[in-house]
Parts: C-alpha cells; sequence; structure tokens
C-alpha cells in the first residue's frame, strides 16, 4: 500500500503530469480535494522544446521543473513516484510500483508514446523524441555520429554517417529538421571542418502530400518552400516500408543508406490494463463523453493524447496537441468542484486558437483562425508564446538567454556527448 495520509476529503489521484496532469493539480488548489499526483519522473517536461535538447540547442534542465517545488505551498497535496500497472474499477484502486492506491476520483493524463506502426525494425533502430531522456541520447547519437565519420576517409564509408533522417513532417518534424539545417549550416563548418559540409543531406520524409496536414495548404507550402532554402530534402508522398543494416527503404522503392532516423511520425496512448475493452478505441486512445468522463465509468476520466472525445467538428476526436489538454484539464477542475456540491457539469467544446511551427531563424509559421503570417515577425511570436509557457522564471531566463546568444552569436555553447552508460561500462 502506498503510503499517503488519510483525509476528511475525498481524494483524486492524476496518473501523468503532462500539460494535462499539471493545469488539473493546479486548477485544484482549494477544491476540498486531496490531490495525488503518480507520474514516473520527479518534473514536468516541455515537449514542445525536446527537439532544442536534441539539436544541442538547451540543456534538458531548462525545459524540466521539479514537480515538488511547483507544489510545494499545497495542502492535502502528494507526488508519488511510480508506474501504474493495473486499475481495479470495481475496487477503486490500482497497482504501481509502489504497491496499492486507492482512489475517489482517477484521472487518466499519462499522455502517449511512439507508434511505429507495426514495424519492429524501425522500433528498434531509429531514435525517438517523447521525452528529455530521449531527447538527450537523440542529442548523444547525433554528435557521435559526426566524431564516428571522422575516422573514416572516403565519401563511400562516410555516407551512413552524414545522411539524417527525419520520418514526420508534422510540427516536430518540421522543427527538427530546420535545427539540424542550422546546425549544418552555422555550427558543424566551425566544430568539423575536416568534413565536406556539402555530402551533409537532411531528409523530411512525409507519407502524405503536404507538411502540418492540419494547416491550410497555403501555410503547408510555405513550411516546404522555408525547408528547401535551409537546404532540407523534402520526400513528399514517401512511407517508411523498413530500416536494417542502415538503410532505410521507402514506398518509392528507393533506400536511404543513414545511421541516424529520428522518428515523429506517429504516436499512440499510453496504455493501462484494467478497463474495458470497449473503452479503448483506435491508438489505445480512451473513448470519453464531453465532459471527460470514461465511458462505462462514474468516476473515472482521461484527459489529453489519451482521450478521444468526438464532437461534431472532430468525429475522430481532437488533435493530440497541448491546447487540447490544457482546456480539457482547465473544465474538468471545475466539473469535479461540481460534483462534490451536486451541481450539473459542463461539457467540453474545444477552442482552436491556432497552430504554429518554427523552422528555423526568422522562418516559422503562424495560423490563427483569423489571421495567418509567415517569416519574422511569426517566428518571434512562436518564441514569446513558447517562452510564456515554461513553468519556471529560472526556466525562461536560461532559455532566452540561450536563444539570444544563438541569435548574436550563431553558435552553441551545449555540444556536449553525456552518456552515462558509459561510465557502467568503465567500472
Amino acid at each position: 500500500m502506498i503510503n499517503i495520509p488519510p483525509s476528511n476529503n475525498k481524494r483524486v489521484v492524476i496518473i501523468g503530469c503532462g500539460f494535462a496532469g499539471l493545469k488539473l493539480a493546479r486548477k485544484l488548489k482549494h477544491s476540498g480535494l486531496q490531490v495525488v499526483i503518480i507520474d514516473k519522473f520527479n518534473y514536468h517536461q516541455f515537449q514542445p522544446l525536446f527537439y532544442q535538447v536534441a539539436t544541442a540547442g538547451l540543456e534538458p534542465s531548462s525545459i524540466s521543473f521539479p514537480l515538488r517545488k511547483i507544489f510545494q505551498h499545497y495542502h492535502d497535496y502528494f507526488i508519488r513516484l511510480a508506474e501504474v500497472q493495473r486499475i481495479e474499477p470495481d475496487k477503486q484502486q490500482l497497482w504501481t510500483t509502489s504497491g496499492l492506491l486507492g482512489y475517489d476520483y482517477l484521472v487518466l493524463a499519462q499522455g502517449a508514446g511512439n507508434s511505429f506502426f507495426g514495424m519492429k525494425n524501425l522500433e528498434l533502430g531509429s531514435k525517438p523524441m517523447k521525452s528529455v531522456a530521449e531527447a538527450l541520447n537523440l542529442r548523444n547519437n547525433l554528435l557521435r555520429n559526426f566524431e564516428d565519420a571522422l575516422a573514416f576517409h572516403s565519401d563511400e564509408e562516410r555516407e551512413k554517417f552524414l545522411n539524417l533522417v527525419v520520418v514526420g513532417g508534422g510540427p516536430t518534424g518540421l522543427e527538427v529538421s530546420g535545427a539540424l539545417a542550422e546546425m549544418k549550416r552555422y555550427i558543424l563548418p566551425k566544430d568539423f571542418p575536416e568534413l565536406d559540409q556539402s555530402k551533409i543531406t537532411i531528409h523530411l520524409v512525409e507519407a502524405s502530400g503536404r507538411l502540418i496536414p492540419s494547416l491550410s495548404e497555403k501555410s503547408s507550402g510555405k513550411a516546404k518552400e522555408f525547408l528547401h532554402r535551409l537546404g532540407v530534402k523534402v520526400l513528399l508522398n514517401t512511407a517508411v516500408k523498413d530500416y536494417h543494416d542502415d538503410l532505410l527503404e521507402l514506398s518509392d522503392g528507393t533506400t536511404i543508406h543513414s545511421n541516424l532516423v529520428l522518428w515523429t511520425a506517429g504516436i499512440a496512448g499510453n496504455k493501462i490494463p484494467g478497463l474495458k475493452s470497449g473503452s479503448i478505441g483506435p491508438g489505445n486512445r480512451i473513448f470519453v463523453d464531453r465532459n471527460n468522463r470514461v465511458e462505462g465509468y462514474s468516476n473515472i476520466f482521461a484527459l489529453g493524447d489519451i482521450a478521444l472525445m468526438k464532437e461534431d467538428r472532430f468525429p475522430n476526436g481532437h488533435p493530440q496537441v497541448a491546447p487540447v489538454a490544457i482546456q480539457q484539464a482547465s473544465l474538468l477542475a471545475g466539473n469535479l468542484k461540481r460534483l462534490l456540491t451536486g451541481q450539473p457539469l459542463v461539457p467540453f467544446s474545444y477552442v482552436d486558437k491556432g497552430t504554429m511551427a518554427t523552422v528555423g531563424r526568422n522562418l516559422a509559421i503562424v495560423e490563427l483562425p483569423y489571421a495567418r503570417f509567415y517569416g519574422t515577425f511569426a517566428w518571434f511570436v512562436w518564441m514569446f508564446v513558447h517562452l510564456m509557457s515554461i513553468v519556471g522564471t529560472r526556466n525562461r531566463f536560461i532559455i532566452f538567454f540561450n536563444w539570444f546568444w544563438s541569435y548574436i552569436t550563431y553558435d552553441q555553447s551545449l555540444r556536449l556527448i553525456i552518456d552515462p552508460e558509459e561510465n557502467k561500462k568503465e567500472q
């Protein structure tokens, strides 16, 4: 049994402290509920900037914030590091790696992981970027790739180290491709003058006919134009078929010889056993009603990427993005308070405030319901919105300083290969 002090208040257990879990927990302050947060990490991660950690633009600590610091002054709040193994809805309890825990209300906000569409070789060989740890691992592999290339003399031997492939043309794929292109343009010539920079090729592979399909055709076209301007080779209507022996096989029959394939193409919900099979939909998402209540249960809720809620405008569920998770969490906090007082619940309706993505220095896309703009102004808007969304004043200052320094010097100072596994090998 997990040790949680007894309380006269009903207990809500929140699984996961990403955008949805964090917003909900903060909104429940002074709610009259005991709040227990279960997460396998002791920090909140700002996912939109994982790609900057992966490309040596930011340190992991600058986009992470300790959960215990966030909730230092919250009464009747408890944080436990554990992974949930199974839910037992009939007994209102769940099994975790730290023991058994009971609940009055349960909120599933564990988010989503990578989906490789059943391609085992891609799962084993490519590099995903769904956590700070994976982003740091990707940074290590990226930098080591260029170090390893120096061990060979011929272009043929170096080819697989100099072909970088990003799979997936969504916002993350776009942003990491642009960051790699800027690294090739401004950083690698100074760090690796022995390498022929013209041989370094960045490929972006997208199965559909355009980048970021949620954008308008004009904005998608702008994204492609920006990438071409940076020298990225964009392959549209091209799916990945297999990856083995450092060869990436594509649907058009061609192959790319690459030692580093970055996977940003698909996501699937992090599934926890115990719910009725009919509650789970495509992509391991959980069917919920307009109050985010899991179908078939009265006291279990799901938020964000893991939730599949149908609206007239979103018959296949909402997009799996942070604004959806944050808006759902805000409404659920109010609805949980209404449950305690017997008031009717308010249904959720997503307010789409727009989409934005950055490709590189002075190159970004902002598409709002009432306006679209591109280029330098869009880039500054993107930076401001992301900077204000970061948890912690210190983190905002560090990120701002790193961005400012990189902008005026065309340089980064975080190109360190830090691999804990190497220390284990030496011991």
